[in-house]
């Protein structure tokens, strides 16, 4: 597999383009960290409510329990005691779910700031460094071959895919010669396609 370009300039723009596509990905994996867990801090005072409501809940328990054993009056002296401690049922209920709906935005919101920039590069960056490889891949076993196969192939690839200027630049009526067999322009389209990969000829 070819994986870069043996022509000092395209195989540094293609390694600046690999470098930049993957500080891009850092970059913004880093922000989607930073962001959950600055969105996370939000959380305290939930945790707060919690542990105050939970705290009240059971000091209020404890002392409805002592009151209740008062003789003839202990029901009704308990019953305030109660009510505080459901309150502080409903307090750390309150700030159980004010945690969970902290926590389920900071994990929407940090996906969101990673995982989009991450298929914008996925949808540019990836397919045309991919279709390269394929190309120049299937280029270096097209060379590996015979000189008059592989180099007809390589000038089959240059006619469906070279522009045309560049083909008119190599013969008036490229197509023409290669159905012919005419070796030089055959070679020329062959090298032609090969430094449009930026392979050595």
């Amino acid at each position: 597999m070819k994986i870069y370009a043996d022509r000092p300039l395209r195989f540094f723009l293609q390694f600046l383009g690999d470098v930049f596509a993957l500080a891009w990905i850092a970059a913004w994996v880093w922000a989607a960290v930073s962001l959950h867990d600055m969105l996370s801090g939000l959380a305290r005072p939930g945790t707060l409510m919690e542990d105050a409501g939970g705290g009240l809940s059971s000091n209020m328990s404890d002392a409805a329990e002592r009151v209740g054993s008062v003789p003839l009056a202990g029901d009704q002296l308990s019953k305030p005691f109660t009510s505080v401690s459901e309150a502080g049922d409903a307090l750390t209920e309150a700030g159980r779910q004010f945690q969970e709906t902290v926590a389920g935005m900071a994990l929407v919101l940090a996906l969101l700031t990673a995982v989009l920039p991450l298929l914008f590069v996925l949808a540019t960056w990836l397919p045309l460094r991919a279709r390269w490889v394929h190309r120049a891949s299937g280029a270096r076993r097209l060379r590996a071959m015979s000189p008059e196969a592989g180099g007809e192939l390589l000038a089959l690839r240059a006619l469906s895919s070279a522009p045309i200027g560049r083909l008119a630049r190599v013969h008036p009526d490229p197509v023409g010669a290669w159905r012919t067999g005419d070796d030089a322009t055959i070679a020329r389209l062959a090298e032609l396609e090969l430094r449009r990969l930026g392979l050595k000829v």
